[in-house]
């Protein structure tokens, strides 16, 4: 399989979507909502929830054996289940543009059929009832909508990720793409929320990069300290009781139904690389799956979806590296959370540990 790097290595390189968040910091807030937008007609789509302790709405739509076939956008949001209302403000969006399930005779007669999933950060801005809804969904589509086509999608506390925490560290949004041999794109976003660590406790190198060729690890002296503060920190913050990695696979191929499920599925591979342990019953590990199809699949070859498959997973595993690497330390009312790149930063030595 040739992989080569897309424009600009986001979600944003699948032709037709385009990505857009809305952040609350400050005054008890620590949240947000990041909406994938489809093109106008939709996208095929699909889920699979593996997670324990998943919060999500309309997901049953997307079983292939139920009628809907496409949707126009998916949200990710912070929140935990109290979250999910800012699905409400992207259905009011698409409803005012008649986008959605037609159900009557008028165009205006739509249903916006719109998956969403939410990550648990309920009081880590200090606010317990800081937490997003309609509005902060309604700005998160118009900032998709208004972003331009292709335009890099922003990554670190953002969106969905503002709050985020991955283990001990800070975690965030994420965001990575590939252009395949057959010239299909294929791009993942990920919410890196998760309960387990993505760094290595022996070494404190990140369990994503392992995957990506000779690590670069941390000198002894480094991650020692790092582990001190970590310690330190863990002491004082309350322990995170819940937790959910989320994740959107899109590529431009021409999916079916079930071949979309089928991505979805192996993408939690992805997850598994770059984070231990995963999908326990804490966690509400979700991955959807978007399917422009501007590019036809090889009918004629029964395993053409493979190429695809494996590079969802790699592609989230990317994601969650780059989540934690682009987020930026928090510290406020309900505790600290040191980002990765401020305990280790540049002082990596080429090895093996």
């Amino acid at each position: 399989m040739t992989v080569d790097a897309a424009a600009t290595d986001t979600l944003a390189d699948v032709a037709g979507l385009r990505v857009g968040h809305a952040t609350r910091t400050g005054d008890g807030w620590l949240t947000g909502t990041t909406v994938v937008l489809a093109p106008e007609g939709g996208a095929v789509a699909a889920v699979d929830v593996r997670g324990g302790g998943p919060g999500t709405k309309e997901t049953d739509a997307l079983d292939p054996r139920n009628l809907v076939q496409k949707v126009e956008a998916v949200v990710l949001t912070g929140g935990s289940a109290y979250g999910l209302d800012a699905a409400s403000g992207v259905m009011a969006w698409l409803e005012e543009r008649g986008r959605g399930v037609r159900v009557g005779r008028d165009p205006a007669h739509v249903v916006p059929v719109v998956p969403a999933a939410c990550v648990f950060d309920l009081g880590r801005g200090g606010d317990f009832r800081a937490r997003p809804g309609a509005a902060t969904g309604r700005a998160a589509v118009e900032a998709a909508d208004a972003s331009e086509p292709g335009a890099p999608v922003p990554g670190g506390c953002v969106g969905a990720g503002t709050g985020a925490v991955v283990g001990r560290l800070k975690g965030g949004i994420g965001t990575a793409s590939a252009v395949l041999g057959s010239g299909i794109t294929v791009a993942a976003l990920v919410v890196a929320n998760a309960a387990g660590s993505a760094v290595d406790p022996l070494t404190g190198v990140l369990y994503g990069e392992l995957l990506e060729g000779p690590a670069a690890y941390p000198p002894p002296p480094v991650h020692e300290a790092a582990e001190r503060r970590l310690a330190e920190i863990a002491a004082t913050n309350a322990p995170p009781p819940l937790n959910t990695t989320l994740a959107v696979v899109a590529t431009d191929a021409a999916l079916t139904r079930a071949q979309a499920q089928k991505l979805a599925g192996t993408a939690h591979d992805g997850i598994a690389r770059a984070v231990r342990p995963v999908h326990l019953l804490n966690d509400g590990d979700t991955v959807f799956t978007l399917s422009t199809g501007t590019r036809p699949l090889d009918q004629e070859n029964p395993l053409a979806l493979n190429d695809i498959l494996t590079a969802g997973a790699d592609l989230v595993t990317r994601a969650i590296t780059r989540a934690v690497r682009t987020a930026h330390s928090v510290e406020g009312p309900a505790g600290s959370w040191p980002s990765y790149e401020e305990l280790y930063g540049g002082s990596r030595v080429d090895g093996t540990g």
